[in-house]
């Protein structure tokens, strides 16, 4: 974050031409919301020399403007939020999508200084000015304070302003738009999965959450970037979407399957590879591996089509450890709930046959992180007694059953 404590060599007009141009190449290429809002609060921050850079975006469903992104001593990580219906600058610049420049924002009675109070910051002078895309509407305000060199902001500053406002408009507006779909998407995805998932769960919701969470700490722990564990943690949820069509007497028998059930349990794994199949998005092209795959083994004794090591998808791989390990620490109707330790010894010793030795690896360097998640839910929701009816098939647990994960 900026915050200048003398002043900077001053830009010549050519440095502030490759700025301009440099912005607008930076922010073209950045759909991530809040790092697009990063980039651009850096760019105005260096081109105007300014001690705080805050941009604004309007929240319509709850009439506010919020901000994630200032550049400055005192905001870093912080959530501003603001009525739309204020008296103070950026509502009014919201409101009326004029241009306001305070020369001494403290004598001004638009100006609120509830940040200032908050951060060791002295807003001295402010410009704020209107984000509006090609239609004319206004989408938010950037809002800059103090410059550099003490002075107060002047009508080239307010142009300069004005104009990366109108560059950077369209990338907002882009990048809104695909975290909306983005959302959708994973919402769409978590209620397919739930879905699948709820005709033989006790508590969907946790199992989806703790196979995703393990999911995406496996994948950190085996090296991937965070976009790649993000993936890997967004398609777990769907690995079993193909239990949708399975039939109750075989998805929710209280017991050890047949061989002829079993078989047919087995299907669950064919049906979810061609549910999925041909997907274009990246998020259900991992899920369409992790479906088709994840009972796969290590050794190659799996299933659908016995592969072994390697050969295996490695989405597929991680998934296996994720689920099989929430499957064992959690109550059945068929079982009672292993303590995460015990859980955890079964995976270690299942390296090398089930798993992957290197996942199970990563699984050790994550475990402590994972006894933690399950410490805290069952303290937080104490977890009710096997049914009565696992007494009548006093079978041990057979991990080779899907039926059972």
């Amino acid at each position: 974050m900026t915050e200048f404590k003398s002043d900077p060599p001053k830009l010549s007009a050519d440095e502030k031409l490759n700025l301009l141009v440099e912005f607008g190449a930076r922010i073209s290429s950045e759909l991530r919301l809040d790092k697009l809002l990063d980039i651009i609060a850096q760019q105005i921050t260096r081109m105007l020399n300014v001690g705080r850079c805050t941009i604004y975006l309007k929240d319509g469903e709850r009439h506010e403007l919020w901000s994630k992104i200032a550049q400055g001593r005192g905001l870093e990580h912080t959530e501003i939020r603001v009525p739309l219906n204020g008296n103070n600058v950026v509502a009014i610049v919201a409101r009326t999508g004029q241009t306001i420049n305070m020369p001494n924002a403290y004598e001004d009675d638009r100006f609120s200084m509830d940040v200032d109070m908050v951060t060791d910051f002295r807003t001295h002078s402010l410009l704020a000015v209107p984000l509006k895309n090609n239609a004319g509407k206004v989408l938010g305000v950037f809002q800059v304070a103090n410059k550099a060199d003490g002075t107060p902001f002047d009508k080239k500053d307010e142009g300069i302003l004005l104009l990366l406002a109108t560059l950077a408009s369209s990338s907002i507006e882009i990048a809104r738009l695909y975290q909306d779909v983005h959302v959708a998407q994973l919402e769409t995805i978590y209620r397919l999965a739930v879905t699948a998932e709820y005709r033989d769960q006790q508590d969907t919701r946790a199992h989806l959450k703790n196979i995703s969470i393990i999911s995406y700490l496996l994948a950190l722990a085996l090296g991937m970037n965070k976009k790649e564990a993000e993936l890997i943690k967004n398609a777990s949820p769907l690995h079993d979407i193909g239990k949708v069509a399975l039939a109750d007497n075989i998805l929710l028998k209280p017991g050890r399957l047949t061989p002829e059930e079993f078989e047919i349990m087995k299907s669950h794994t064919i049906y979810g590879g061609r549910i999925l199949e041909g997907a274009h998005s990246k998020v259900l092209q991992v899920a369409h591996k992790m479906s088709l795959y994840h009972h796969e083994k290590w050794n190659g004794t799996g299933y659908p089509k016995g592969l072994k090591g390697e050969d295996i998808p490695l989405e597929a791989r991680i998934i296996t450890v994720a689920d099989v390990f929430d499957a064992l620490c959690v109550a059945r109707v068929y079982k009672k709930a292993w303590k995460t330790d015990d859980a955890y010894l079964y995976i270690l010793g299942e390296s090398g046959k089930a798993f992957d030795p290197r996942i199970v690896a990563a699984f050790k360097k994550i475990y402590s992180s994972v006894r933690k998640l399950y410490l805290n839910q069952t303290a937080a929701a104490p977890q009710p007694p096997a049914p009565a009816r696992e007494e009548k098939t006093k079978q041990p647990f057979d991990f080779s059953e899907p039926a059972k994960m």
